[in-house]
C-alpha cells in the first residue's frame, strides 16, 4: 500500500491517492480514467469515485499498480480490496481476461489471459502473484505463454516452472532466455488454430503480435489507442530498434479481423471491426509522416 506522508500534492482531496514513488506506467489512467490522470510527469487522483463501478475500477488499479503507488484512507474502502484482487483476471470478453498485478520489472506493463479449449495462454507476465496463480491454477494452467518482445516477460521463469508451459518469443528478443519456442523470420506462426504469432520487428528486433479468433489483436508494445491522438498509433518516442520497420510492421497487421487490441503499455481500444479498420489507416498515415 501507498504511503500516505508521500501523498503527491497533485491529488484531490478524499480517499483514493497516489505517493511520490509512482513511475508514471499509466496503469491506473487507463484502467480507471474516470479517477486518475496525468499531474506533474505522475498520476493521480483528479476525481474521487462517484459510484461503485468506478470505486471497483479504482481498486483493481490499486491492485495492478506495479509499485503500490496508489493508496486509500477509508477501512471501508479498503476492506474492498479482497474483493479486487479476487476479480483478476478480470474477464474482459470471450476468456480473454486482463491478468492484473502489473510488474515494475516490466516497467508495469499489462498482461493477459486466455482461457479456451485445447490449453490456455498466457500473454507476457504478470508478477507471480499467489492469488492470481491459484486462481489461474482454478481456471485449467497455462499451456502457452506468449511473450510479445523482451522488455515484458517478468516472472515468466516462475510462472512456467509453475505450469510447465511452452514459452514463444521471437529468437532475436530472447536474449539467452530458456524459452521453450524460438521463432525465427518474419512468417506467421500459428500456435494453434484461431492463434497466430505475427512478427512485428520495430519497437524492438523480435517484438510480436498475438490475433486471436478474428477478434483480438495482443500487440505489446507496437500499438495501442492514443487518447491525444484519438486514434491508433505506435511508440515513436518508445523505438529501441527501428522506426521504418514499425511501419513496415504496420502494414502487416492491415486489413487484419479484429476488434480488441490489448497492448502491454498505452490504453487498450474495443470498437467495431469498420471502426478498428478506420483507425489502422489513420495510424498508418500518421507513422509514414512521423
Amino acid at each position: 500500500m501507498a504511503n500516505a506522508k508521500q501523498r503527491r500534492s497533485e491529488n484531490t482531496a478524499g480517499d483514493f491517492y497516489v505517493d511520490e514513488s509512482c513511475i508514471d506506467c499509466a496503469t491506473c489512467r487507463w484502467m480507471a480514467p474516470e479517477v486518475f490522470n496525468a499531474q506533474g510527469g505522475m498520476s493521480a487522483v483528479y476525481h474521487q469515485p462517484a459510484n461503485d463501478a468506478q470505486r471497483a475500477a479504482a481498486l483493481r488499479a490499486v491492485v495492478a499498480c506495479p509499485t503500490a503507488s496508489i493508496g486509500v484512507t477509508e477501512p471501508a474502502t479498503r476492506a474492498g480490496l479482497k474483493d479486487a484482487v479476487a476479480s483478476f483476471p478480470h474477464l474482459l470478453e470471450d476468456g480473454v481476461h486482463h491478468c492484473g498485478f502489473h510488474s515494475e520489472n516490466s516497467y508495469g506493463a499489462a498482461s493477459y489471459f486466455i482461457q479456451r479449449e485445447g490449453g490456455n495462454v498466457l500473454v507476457d507476465s504478470p508478477r507471480f502473484a499467489a492469488p492470481l496463480v491459484k486462481r489461474i491454477d482454478e481456471l485449467g494452467g497455462i499451456r502457452w505463454m506468449f511473450l510479445t518482445h523482451r522488455d515484458d516477460v517478468a516472472d515468466h521463469a516462475k510462472w512456467a516452472a509453475k505450469f510447465g508451459c511452452e514459452r514463444i518469443i521471437m529468437a532475436s528478443d530472447a536474449r539467452g532466455m530458456d524459452a521453450e519456442t524460438k521463432l525465427k523470420g518474419d512468417d506467421a506462426y500459428e500456435i494453434a488454430p484461431g492463434l497466430t504469432v505475427i512478427p512485428t520487428p520495430g519497437h524492438t528486433r523480435g517484438s510480436a503480435c498475438l490475433h486471436y479468433a478474428d477478434k483480438f489483436l495482443f500487440t505489446g508494445d507496437h500499438m495501442a489507442w492514443s487518447q491525444r491522438l484519438g486514434h491508433l498509433y505506435a511508440f515513436r518516442g518508445a523505438c529501441w530498434y527501428d522506426w521504418d520497420e514499425v511501419v513496415k510492421s504496420l502494414h502487416r497487421l492491415e486489413g487484419l479481423p479484429f476488434e480488441w487490441v490489448l497492448p502491454g503499455h498505452g490504453w487498450p481500444l474495443h470498437a467495431s471491426q469498420s471502426e478498428v479498420a478506420r483507425q489502422m489507416q489513420q495510424c498508418l498515415h500518421w507513422a509514414e509522416s512521423a
